[in-house]
């Protein structure tokens, strides 16, 4: 088979993908202006396609385009943790798009979001990073400011793109200085170059440009600003994509760039990931406790969560970096479920998101209610629910790398945390009814929800296939 094949052939998924986002775009344009539920049903057919043609590639490494871009089953099992992410946002998304009667753009570009962070999980160098990294934020800019209609919406877009620039400029800015102190910017041979010792202070200080402008994209402390605002003022299915599906991306292409190209600076970037672990950590179980809005809470658990999967990138070690995936998957599900849920809280066609408007949710709507806890429970690190597990591998594996007091403050910091989530449980089980919900939501939005809780709730009865599945992909990426 020629090089060009076998380059094709490797990002057969991304073509796909990007092929169906151009084939929507001319529908739209021709036949379906608003969103409609062929154009739902399309949208959903077209990433759950692309995640069968993901499939043939477990267990089949190849390099593509000279080593610009990798498939292996690390690359593998981080786009499939995005698809499932993208496909739960367009489940939960579909009632609120045909309600609003929004246009089918959105569909289109959370499409191209999509395609932007499947090719850049897989890159192998540093430019083939920054382009489809821009690909995606570009999208998620348009996105996050989609209903220009409300003030809030549109200054969340503003803050998200101009923050968001200023991070990607710095990204820039330390991969130019990594290029011109190093000479290369593809992954194999930085890795050559600092296995000989030649690493200047030039370089080092290039990484931590680039470890900046990871961490903005992650919403990690002290680039965490932006995110209780876009939270906030983003559309609920937006804020659900960036939760999950941006994080998911952001993290497996953090995991690569640390581990390959600077694996051998690990010394140098180990206390960077701690602190900013810790501080994560802090921000997100102190920073919740105050809030009153349900999608301000959630940005700051949000933050708290990327502070625990950093703990297992902090490790350094196979052990950790599986952690973080299998703490990953866990968290795209349950925290798709809990913006799901948000969508569900609509009262005389008006969408409220103050936790308040939950009062006695249990004895008007108790299997909204209870669906909510198990959420809200996962995520305090309840066991036997799937966020216990998560929280449990990358505590293990911080102390297995000798990290033991790291793994006390994410104990801590669980515990702490826990107090917001466990509010709204008391809200919705003891305090006075507010009234009921409003009860219409189309199928498609209950099925979301109930997948995701599902998964969420019943995890600990085979909690297997991901783990091994999460350890290879582990092994795929360090060995």
């Amino acid at each position: 088979m020629s090089p060009m094949m076998l380059n094709l052939r490797a990002i057969l998924p991304e073509l796909y993908l990007g092929t169906m986002a151009l084939f929507l775009l001319m529908a739209a344009v021709f036949r379906h202006r608003r969103v409609s539920l062929p154009m739902i049903a399309s949208t959903l057919i077209a990433l759950a396609a692309t995640g069968v043609f993901l499939l043939p590639h477990l267990g089949r490494p190849m390099p593509a385009f000279n080593g610009m871009l990798a498939v292996n089953d690390f690359v593998v099992f981080s786009q499939l943790i995005i698809i499932s992410a993208a496909l739960l946002t367009v489940l939960i998304a579909a009632h609120w798009l045909k309600q609003e009667g929004h246009p089918s753009e959105f569909l289109i570009l959370l499409l191209l979001a999509t395609l932007g962070m499947l090719l850049m999980v897989g890159a192998s160098d540093l430019l083939t990073i920054y382009l489809p990294l821009e690909m995606s934020s570009l999208s998620l800019y348009v996105l996050a400011a989609f209903t220009r209609e409300h003030a809030k919406s549109s200054e969340a877009g503003l803050k998200y793109f101009v923050l968001g620039a200023l991070a990607s400029g710095m990204l820039l800015f330390g991969i130019s200085l990594v290029y011109g102190f190093a000479g290369t910017t593809n992954f194999a041979q930085l890795a050559q170059v600092f296995a000989a010792g030649t690493a200047s202070k030039g370089v080092t200080v290039g990484m931590i440009l680039i470890i900046v402008g990871f961490c903005f994209k992650l919403s990690a402390v002290p680039f965490h600003m932006w995110t209780p605002d876009v939270y906030e003022g983003a559309p609920t299915p937006v804020t659900a994509f960036l939760a999950t599906a941006s994080k998911a991306a952001g993290f497996a292409l953090f995991a690569r760039f640390l581990m390959l190209p600077f694996g051998h600076l690990a010394a140098q970037w180990q206390q960077i990931i701690i602190f900013v672990s810790v501080a994560s950590m802090a921000v997100g179980a102190l920073g919740a406790i105050m809030q009153s809005n349900f999608k301000r809470l959630l940005a700051y658990s949000s933050i708290g969560h990327a502070g625990f999967m950093l703990m297992g990138l902090a490790a350094g070690s196979t052990a950790g970096v599986q952690a973080m995936l299998i703490y990953l998957a866990i968290y795209v599900f349950m925290s798709a479920g809990a913006f799901g849920c948000i969508l569900l809280m609509r009262r005389g066609g008006r969408y409220v998101e103050d936790i308040r408007e939950l009062a006695g949710l249990a004895r008007t709507q108790p299997v909204m209610a209870l669906t909510l806890a198990i959420f809200m429970f996962s995520m305090a690190g309840i066991p036997p629910l799937a966020g216990f597990f998560g929280k449990l591998y990358v505590v293990l594996a911080a102390v297995d790398a000798g990290l033991v007091w790291l793994a006390v403050v994410g104990v801590i910091a669980s515990v702490v945390g826990g107090y917001y989530y466990i509010k709204v449980v008391k809200i919705m089980y003891f305090d006075e009814p507010a009234g009921a919900f409003d009860a219409e939501a189309w199928p498609l939005l209950r099925a979301g929800i109930a997948l995701a809780a599902a998964l969420t709730f019943l995890f600990f009865l085979m909690p297997t296939p991901l783990v091994a599945e999460a350890k290879i992909a582990a092994e795929a990426l360090l060995h």
